[in-house]
């Protein structure tokens, strides 16, 4: 659980600062579960500077509660939470001294998001939450104040979130929550998880992921994990101490996470797939023919114009399937590879034509795309990013000129390194579903 912070001050030398206006969103890693806005008469002046920046006066604040009117809340919506700041410090600070003025110890673990976003944005011109909300699209409202800063720390935070594909940042609190206390019940952790689709992680008590997955419904998914019998679930039953997940809206975006995070942190109880996840290809070459003949073959071939397939079956029903859609001619097809009579009779244009007009729906080859899907709250999309026909990576957007600004796209997005396995993973996605959006993109300078 986090508590997204921000605090207005009055300024003033050090230590001697008032708090004059706090916003506390309280966020449990997908939504915000509670909030506090509210402005506080610090009894004292504020700087006019600050006024200047923030336009809060001291007129403003007579009638605002002091500091301890709001403490007992400040405490309650904070409590079992680790506090979450644009420079943590300084908010952190000032909310300590406050709190040693009415003599009382606050402690709180901290994270900052200018860190976090040093670490995983090192590219970023400024770590400032203007400057960074810019570049990366976040909306911002009402600047230099507490719930608009507060609120813009969130999305920021929730981008940071994101990008965290090794889970480090969840791992360290799962470490300091857990330690010295009784492992929460396997029901209460089912109670806990969402009925959405997205990836879950299984903890041990050192706040190791033990095992991943990626589902359409995380609660239905970890309760099988609980109630299955087997060598498997009897493990995940005995040693999981925590489970964590990661809504993302998208099954498609949960497939390619789960890939990556598989790769990436080898849970002991997952079994790692082999290094190709197809075994067949269908070939779309020429190959110094008349006509491009679309056979089946092993996927050990390396054609630059392939799509790939999980076994002969799915192949030619791939074939079946666009050879009704495009009306392939017969001589494009194995079975009709070697009649002479049926080649001299039909174009080879004509029908090469119609072959790769099939190629080019259901292959990113070459491609410069963002693929558009349900995102994981109502008003935000998913998107996958693809230049030049190899996987870049994935993210979330909520307005338009970010869907449509490739740099933007790239800024926030999560990177994912491509290679032939995630090409198949979205191309066997886009053969079954065609709810996805596609958005053709200028491919960036």
């Amino acid at each position: 659980m986090y508590a997204i912070l921000d605090i207005e001050s009055t300024g003033g030398k050090y230590n001697e600062e008032g708090i004059m206006e706090i916003a506390i969103h309280r966020f449990d890693g997908r939504k915000v579960v509670d909030k506090f806005i509210c402005l506080i008469n610090p009894e004292r002046e504020i700087q006019p500077f600050v006024s200047k920046l923030t336009g809060i006066n001291n007129k403003m604040l007579r009638s605002a509660p002091k500091f301890h009117e709001v403490a007992k809340r400040i405490v309650e919506i904070t409590e079992g939470a680790t506090l979450v700041a644009h420079n943590a410090q300084f908010d952190y600070r000032i909310l300590r001294t406050e709190f040693r003025r009415l003599g009382y110890d606050f402690q709180r673990k901290t994270l900052c998001t200018v860190d976090l976003s040093k670490q995983m944005l090192p590219e970023a011109e400024s770590h400032s939450l203007g400057k960074l909300a810019r570049s990366l699209g976040i909306p911002m409202s009402d600047r230099h104040r507490a719930n608009g800063d507060a609120i813009a720390t969130l999305k920021l935070f929730k981008l940071l979130l994101g990008k965290d594909s090794d889970k480090s940042i969840i791992q360290s609190v799962v470490r300091e929550e857990t330690h010295g206390e009784l492992s929460p019940t396997q029901l209460d952790m089912v109670f806990n998880l969402p009925s959405e689709t997205g990836v879950y992680y299984m903890h041990n008590k050192d706040g190791d992921i033990i095992f991943l997955g990626k589902t359409k419904n995380i609660k239905k998914r970890v309760n099988q994990h609980f109630t299955n019998v087997g060598s498997l679930a009897r493990k995940l039953q005995k040693e999981t101490k925590k489970v964590t997940y990661e809504e993302t809206g998208s099954e498609l975006v949960a497939l390619l996470k789960e890939y990556q995070e598989l790769r990436r942190t080898r849970p002991k109880h997952n079994s790692i797939a082999r290094r190709k996840l197809f075994s067949h290809i269908i070939n779309f070459e020429q190959n110094g023919e008349a006509h491009i003949i679309l056979d089946i073959e092993k996927s050990k071939s390396q054609p630059t114009k392939k799509i790939g397939f999980n076994g002969i079956p799915s192949a030619k029903s791939f074939l079946d399937k666009i050879t009704s859609e495009f009306d392939i001619c017969p001589c494009s097809l194995p079975s009709h590879a070697n009649s002479q009579e049926r080649i001299e009779e039909t174009d080879a244009a004509v029908c090469n034509e119609k072959v790769l007009s099939a190629f080019d729906k259901y292959s990113i080859h070459e491609k410069n795309i963002a693929l558009l899907d349900q995102g994981r709250e109502t008003g935000e999309r998913s998107f996958i990013l693809i230049k030049q026909g190899k996987l870049k990576g994935f993210g979330f957007v909520e307005l338009n000129h970010q869907i449509n600004n490739i740099h933007i796209l790239e800024s926030i997005m999560t990177t994912i390194p491509s290679d032939e396995n995630t090409t198949f993973i979205i191309e066997s996605y886009l053969r079954k579903n065609n709810r996805l959006k596609v958005i053709p993109l200028n491919a960036a300078p």
